[in-house]
């Protein structure tokens, strides 16, 4: 180890390692509650947080969050190990909720951002570490202050020579990031803005028809364990249907009888919308294999082939609008059901203008996709050079 160095347990140098409260909920007034939503790339966002009735309950006092806590999600697949800083005084009290972690230094120990740094270079041994608990993955208090070590220098003028470091460099990547997320949305509104254009321009020989009018639809089947009978097969669910392509990588099993083949498989040509999750969403099965369905996906198997392509750029260009919303129901979940489905309407060009216009839509599709793909692999490389750079100022290499 570098001279001046030191390696602790987590739980040895915190003056408070404890979860947050369990909130009872307020439309307004209160004290702001932070939830697992509230942490994402190692950033505290006040915006998506909520209020507690402080007269129902009160909160302790060491519960409220101070600047130099580190905040880290506790539960939940996808969430778990999120970790972030309180990097500026909050406005007002504010406190957590028992989904995430209040993690604070012991007095005179740390420079605060150096702290707060320290503890993301353990955010990936956090988020393997979780224990499932009835599906829900979970991670216990004295786990992360038993099971972590951290290394820092006892130095504080070290440790703000660091924190100078990492903060140049970190602004640096992530005004990198900002610019390739910019690129990848404008990418994304030049293709919707030529669907727009075309949809929008309605020549010659265009008609409107409802769904129901043009292709006949039906919903997959519903996952039963305990009914569900004849031999596994694999099947689609709506997290397999991406915008115009799918994502086999991650196929389920239920089982399905011989006689169920016809009614519960996608062919090629057949468009899939998803009905719940990522209501609208759609892609046409073109593989020359058939493919089971799940009930949150509709089968939309059009009279006329040629059809199926063009629908699922409308489709897109709606959702890209905000126009789709219209269709769903439900005020929590939302849903496109097989009602709304039926009725939504398609407006169609003769046939030679439909053709020319989706070999053109495909062709800047496809445009696109490389440019997402380009920009995809440079957020992936700055991700990489943050860890990197944590690694080694936390080696003593920096």
């Amino acid at each position: 180890m570098k001279a001046g160095w030191k390696t602790k347990k987590l739980g040895d140098v915190c003056s408070l390692l404890n979860r947050g409260i369990s909130p009872i909920y307020l439309e307004k007034g209160g004290v702001r509650v932070l939830n697992q939503k509230c942490i994402r790339d190692h950033q505290v966002n006040y915006e998506s947080s909520r209020r507690h009735d402080i007269k129902a309950k009160k909160v302790p006092e060491e519960r409220f969050i101070l600047l130099g806590d580190v905040l880290i999600n506790s539960t939940g697949t996808g969430t778990l190990g999120r970790v972030a800083q309180v990097r500026e005084e909050p406005d007002e009290p504010t406190t957590v909720d028992s989904h995430v972690t209040i993690v604070r230094p012991k007095p005179g120990m740390f420079h605060l951002d150096f702290f707060g740094f320290m503890l993301a270079t353990i955010e990936d041994g956090i988020k393997e570490a979780g224990e499932g608990c009835g599906g829900q993955t979970e991670l216990a208090r004295s786990v992360l202050a038993e099971r972590f070590s951290v290394r820092f220098p006892e130095s504080l003028p070290e440790q703000k020579r660091i924190v100078g470091i990492l903060d140049e460099a970190f602004a640096g990547i992530a005004t990198a990031k900002a610019n390739a997320e910019k690129n990848l949305r404008n990418a994304r509104a030049l293709f919707e803005s030529h669907l727009n254009e075309v949809f929008s321009r309605k020549g010659e020989g265009w008609v409107e028809k409802k769904i129901s009018e043009i292709a006949k639809c039906s919903l997959g089947k519903m996952l039963d364990k305990t009914k569900n009978k004849g031999e596994p097969q694999y099947y689609l669910r709506n997290l397999n249907v991406r915008w115009f392509n799918f994502d086999l990588s991650d196929l389920l099993q239920m089982r399905f009888l011989p006689s169920e083949e016809e009614k519960y498989t996608a062919q090629k040509g057949d468009v899939l919308v998803c009905e719940g999750g990522y209501p609208g969403r759609a892609a046409t099965w073109n593989e020359n294999f058939p493919i089971y369905f799940q009930k949150a996906l509709h089968r939309v198997r059009f009279y006329e082939p040629e059809h199926n392509q063009w629908f699922v750029y409308f489709l897109y260009a709606k959702e890209a609008s905000g126009d789709l919303r219209q269709y769903f129901s439900g005020t929590g979940i939302q849903h496109f059901t097989g009602e709304a489905l039926a009725r939504f309407i398609l407006p169609l060009p003769p046939l030679a203008d439909l053709r020319r216009a989706v070999v053109k839509f495909k062709a800047l599709s496809e445009k696109v996709e490389n440019l997402e793909s380009i920009y995809r692999r440079k957020l992936e490389s700055l991700e990489a050079l943050k860890k990197s750079l944590l690694h080694d100022a936390f080696r003593g290499a920096l």
